[in-house]
């Protein structure tokens, strides 16, 4: 409707035009329907390449924040994390006192904390396993203490790197950065949750090294009074009379 109103229009003007007066020589013939037609074919060639133009705007916008969905962040806490994770394994495996690895824990466990003491166990082996229970135990605490100072320690660390990553979360200008910056503090709250565990470990280490250590010395005190005694008729006292009366 719009083109063929202005199809009309543009006929009017320019057979108004073409009245006006002219010499008679100067008067040149022109179809005033081809040169409408002209013109709207120029329009409408005009309103294509708009159109044309306005997609190619949209798909070269579309380009760009598809680039900026695939950047990736300029960012990365892992080597940091793992740094501070094999600083608490390392204190593990530097634990003295009975290992943390099964089999060898059974067979010390079942030599220094007997449920009961053989008679062939001599009171010098008694008083030497008595003595290495103390020291595993000491042990034991030792290596939860250096583990809690080492948590500690690690703490300001992932403090300053969780509020690093809160920033580049924030400012993060894609969907793969905002990803991968929620992946990262995933991982930051992964390596404190072991963290935690390992801290955790070490201290229920010390605890049940303590109570370990005095179950066998109760069996201890047991076997020595055992001994001291012996196995015949305890010593009855009985009233003695001096004065036969």
């Amino acid at each position: 409707m719009t083109t063929r109103v202005l199809s009309v229009s543009l006929a009017a003007v320019l057979s108004l035009t073409l009245l006006t007066a002219q010499p008679a020589s100067a008067l040149t013939f022109i179809d005033p329907a081809n040169l409408v037609q002209n013109t709207l074919t120029a329009i409408r060639t005009m309103e294509q390449i708009n159109n044309q133009i306005n997609q190619l705007q949209n798909e070269a916008q579309m380009l760009m924040n598809q680039a900026r969905n695939l950047a990736s962040l300029d960012f990365n806490i892992v080597n940091r994390l793992r740094s501070t994770l094999a600083n608490t394994e390392r204190l593990i495996a530097e634990a003295q006192g009975l290992a943390y690895d099964v089999q060898s824990m059974d067979a010390a466990f079942a030599r220094l904390y007997p449920e009961q003491y053989a008679a062939t166990i001599s009171g010098d082996r008694m008083a030497q396993d008595a003595r290495e229970r103390w020291k595993n135990t000491l042990d034991g605490l030792h290596t939860a203490m250096r583990m809690q100072a080492q948590v500690s320690q690690n703490l300001a660390q992932d403090e300053s790197a969780l509020a690093e990553l809160v920033s580049q979360s924030q400012s993060a200008t894609g969907a793969l950065q905002a990803q991968q910056a929620t992946n990262q503090l995933l991982a930051l709250q992964a390596k404190q949750s072991i963290q935690s565990q390992q801290l955790q470990i070490t201290q229920d280490r010390a605890a049940s090294l303590e109570m370990a250590r005095q179950a066998a010395a109760t069996e201890r005190a047991r076997e020595v009074r055992r001994r001291f005694l012996g196995t015949g008729t305890p010593y009855t006292p009985q009233s003695i009379n001096f004065y036969n009366n």
